[in-house]
């Protein structure tokens, strides 16, 4: 008989051939550690290097990987969603590739989620927050801003919804993916804002966090996609198209 898996991890890569090998032993040894049932979705995004070879050479040694392919690259949030509904682990978490947040603080999250919460998310903005290294000023600054649009919206609440460090009850994961509508960066506000109308209990979490110097987001065309993005979500709410 198979056994349960109890966490399942979603990795969402683009041309991340500098950085996979690495996060993925990391991953399995921290795993193996704890002696828990596993399974690693890596969600290949289209990448255009040698990304997916890597993950497959990798799966040859460790059947606790799976490797699902987009032919073009459709963006992080469609990544992501992919990933999180074929997850069957108790928990779903989702991390970047490059792990800023090291796959360690997962501890804080399940601790939450054991304790009631539907929802944890890793954060870089409350006062226990550890930022090891921290993004250029600009970014920071922008991000800044993109936080008050995201609470003008009605998400109060919530400092840091953009780190890529979360992880889900499966029930809750796979309701509110299969909703998701957007494809690009701002799927986090998406998701969370969804269960904010739904009473899904989500509990921000300080982490520990290094910035990777590596950043694939263009940053001048990436704010205009989720500013884009931030008024998509108000429209699909008002026409109550999260409907659980």
């Amino acid at each position: 008989m198979k056994k349960q898996i109890f966490l399942s991890v979603i990795i969402p890569v683009y041309n991340e051939e500098r950085n996979i090998n690495n996060t993925l032993k990391k991953i399995t040894s921290y795993i193996q550690r704890n002696k828990w049932e596993y399974e690693i979705i890596v969600v290949d995004d289209g990448s255009k290097d040698s990304t997916r070879k890597i993950v497959e050479d990798y799966k040859k040694e460790n059947s606790h990987i799976e490797l699902l392919r987009n032919r073009v690259n459709k963006g992080k949030g469609y990544a992501v969603k992919r990933g999180m509904l074929e997850g069957t682990g108790q928990y779903l978490l989702f991390l970047d590739a490059d792990l800023s947040t090291p796959i360690e603080e997962i501890q804080k999250l399940l601790k939450w989620l054991g304790e009631g919460y539907d929802i944890a998310i890793g954060s870089r903005a409350l006062p226990d927050s550890e930022i090891e290294i921290h993004q250029p000023w600009y970014r920071e600054a922008i991000g800044r801003i993109f936080n008050l649009l995201v609470q003008g919206m009605g998400m109060r609440g919530i400092k840091d919804t953009q780190c890529g460090f979360k992880c889900f009850k499966k029930a809750v994961a796979h309701d509110l993916f299969r909703h998701q509508k957007i494809d690009g960066l701002a799927f986090d506000v998406e998701i969370l804002f969804s269960p904010l109308n739904h009473n899904y209990k989500i509990k921000e979490v300080p982490v520990h966090w290094i910035n990777s110097p590596i950043t694939r987001v263009p940053l001048i065309c990436s704010s205009f996609q989720m500013l884009r993005d931030l008024i998509r979500i108000k429209i699909n709410n008002w026409k109550k198209r999260y409907q659980i």
